[in-house]
């Protein structure tokens, strides 16, 4: 048995290490995530730009504005991240090789989550520039990024099954945002609620915050044991 968990654990890494180092080598994924919830954040800035209270406004909807940069960037860059897997004939090369489907699994998804946390990182204090001085953050920082690393946990790990889903597909953009949104929507409404607690703050916010937190990891344990369960059979149909 521990023979076994060492041959996984090394396998994991491999996989894991070969799709940091092949997006090192273009940085591809990231610029084009990056820019993206950039761009999205410029589209932002321009739609309050006229606002009468923008501050204020921006302030009780940042927690959604967020969310909505970060739901289309992740589909950005989960579709890429398999459609080069599948151009390259990298799947199929895991397919022949002897490692664990769940391992594949587990190995996409923890590289979708790191370049989404590394997006996310960077777009956090941007939004702040863009849109929070001197209003700032009403709750305590440290909420913001530990909702941010939950909910991008449930994000990487159901959008990495889905997008395994609809790669071999003639319209797989649509085809993945069609199943990406519901199956999600139930994250997004928890994760939208704890992001806005940490930034409007206020008596109930830790509660609030809390209770939130709850459903994303009830969430993320349901959502990722179904697709342990469910991968090895979608990866090789």
């Amino acid at each position: 048995m521990a023979a076994v968990k060492s041959l996984s654990g090394r396998q994991f890494r491999a996989i894991l290490r070969k799709d940091i180092v092949m997006e090192l080598r273009t940085f591809e994924m990231l610029t084009s995530m990056g820019l993206y919830t950039l761009l999205t954040m410029v589209v932002y800035f321009v739609a309050f730009a006229s606002a009468s209270d923008a501050a204020k406004t921006i302030q009780s909807v940042a927690g959604g504005l967020l969310w909505v940069a970060f739901v289309f960037t992740s589909m950005l860059g989960l579709n890429r991240s398999l459609v080069h897997e599948k151009d390259q004939g990298c799947i199929e090369a895991l397919l022949l090789a002897p490692v664990d489907r769940p391992v594949i699994f587990f190995a996409k998804a923890a590289g979708n989550l790191i370049f989404l946390l590394i997006v996310e990182a960077i777009s956090v204090p941007v939004f702040y520039f863009l849109f929070m001085q001197g209003v700032g953050f009403a709750g305590p920082f440290w909420m913001l990024p530990l909702s941010l690393v939950a909910a991008s946990i449930g994000v990487a790990g159901v959008g990495t099954l889905l997008a395994t889903m609809s790669v071999n597909t003639k319209g797989k953009d649509v085809l993945l945002a069609v199943m990406f949104i519901p199956v999600m929507y139930p994250l997004l409404l928890g994760a939208v609620s704890a992001a806005s607690a940490a930034i409007t703050g206020g008596p109930g916010a830790t509660s609030e915050f809390w209770g939130a937190m709850g459903f994303i990891a009830g969430f993320d344990v349901i959502m990722l044991l179904a697709a342990y369960g469910l991968y090895e059979f979608i990866i090789g149909a």
